[in-house]
C-alpha cells in the first residue's frame, strides 16, 4: 500500500503533495514502482495534529481519487468522516482506511450502506491531539487484540461482513517506543481474529529512535520493520517508498516459495519410495 498524503502537515511528506496535480503524479509514479493500492489521506493523523473541515478535506482528496479511477489500482481513503467516507465510497474508493476504527457517530451506518468496499480497523489510544501525552497499558498486545476484536463485533452488528474487514494495531498512535516493539515481536497474536492484518511502520519515530536518523532517512529501518511485521503475519504493509519495499518483499517471497518447493519435493520424494516398496 503506497501512501499518498494530500496534507501540509504529515510527519514525513507533509506539503509535498499537496496540490491535486502533485498529488496525481506522485501516485502515478507510486503505480510504476509496483504498488498494489494506493492510500490517500487528507488529515494528518500524526501526533499533535489538527482536524480539518470536512469540506476541505473533501477538496483534497475527492479530485485525487477521481483522476486515479482509471488506473485499475484500488484506491484508499485515509479518513475518519463519515461524510468523506460517504463521497468517497460514491468516487469509487476501494477501502476505506479509519485511524479511529468507525467509531465516529455514523460512520458504521454510512459504511455499511455498501456491501463491497473494503474496511480498515485501526487501534488508536486517545487521539491524534492526545494519543502520545502518556500512554499505558496492562498488557499492550491483549488489549490491542480485545479492542480490535470488539470494533470487529461492532461491524457485525451493523450488518458488515467479516470477509470486508482488516485490523491494523496502530504503531505509534498512543503507543511508547516499548509498546511499539512489543506489538511488533507478538503480531502474530493479532492473526487469531481471522481477518487480514495491515502494518503501517514507514519511516515512524519507533525507528528513528533506535537508529538517530531522522525521518527523511529511515528507508532501511522501514525495510526492515516491514519484513518482520510480513514474518508476523501481516498482509498488508503500508509504506512511503513503494520500489525499495517491494524488492525486499520479493526476495522474502522467492526465499519461501523456495522453502515451500523443496518441501514438496520431500514429501513426493518420499510417496514415491513407499509406492516403490
Amino acid at each position: 500500500m503506497g501512501i499518498i498524503n494530500v496534507t501540509p502537515d504529515s510527519f514525513s511528506d507533509g506539503g509535498l503533495y499537496l496540490s491535486t496535480q502533485q498529488a496525481i503524479a506522485h501516485a502515478r509514479n507510486l503505480i510504476d514502482e509496483g504498488a498494489d493500492i494506493l492510500d490517500i489521506g487528507g488529515e494528518s493523523a500524526r501526533p499533535g495534529s489538527q482536524q480539518v473541515s470536512t469540506e476541505e478535506e473533501l477538496k483534497r482528496v475527492i479530485p485525487v481519487l477521481e483522476a486515479l479511477a482509471d488506473t485499475g489500482i484500488p484506491i484508499s481513503i485515509d479518513t475518519s468522516k463519515p461524510e468523506v467516507m460517504k463521497h468517497a465510497i460514491a468516487a469509487g474508493a476501494f477501502m476505506i482506511n479509519d485511524v479511529n476504527a468507525l467509531r465516529s457517530p455514523g460512520a458504521l451506518e454510512t459504511v455499511a450502506q455498501s456491501n463491497h468496499v473494503q474496511l480498515c480497523l485501526m487501534h488508536m489510544q486517545g487521539t491524534p491531539q492526545t494519543m502520545q501525552a502518556n500512554p499505558q497499558y496492562h498488557n499492550i498486545v491483549h488489549e490491542v487484540k480485545d479492542f480490535l476484536q470488539q470494533r470487529i463485533q461492532a461491524a457485525a452488528a451493523a450488518g458488515i461482513s467479516k470477509d470486508r474487514l482488516v485490523i491494523d494495531p496502530g504503531f505509534g498512535f498512543g503507543k511508547t517506543l516499548q509498546h511499539n516493539f512489543t506489538l511488533l515481536n507478538q503480531l502474530d497474536q493479532l492473526t487469531t481474529l481471522g481477518v487480514p492484518l495491515l502494518a503501517g511502520l514507514s519511516r515512524k519515530s519507533m525507528l528513528g529512535a533506535i537508529t538517530g536518523n531522522n525521518v527523511d532517512h529511515r528507508i532501511h529501518e522501514s525495510i526492515a520493520a516491514a519484513l518482520l511485521a510480513v514474518t508476523k503475519g501481516a498482509k498488508i504493509v503500508r509504506v512511503h517508498d513503494v520500489k525499495v519495499s517491494k524488492e525486499a518483499l520479493a526476495i522474502y517471497n522467492a526465499m519461501k516459495n523456495c522453502a515451500a518447493q523443496k518441501i514438496n519435493l520431500t514429501a513426493s520424494n518420499r510417496n514415491r519410495q513407499h509406492h516403490s516398496n
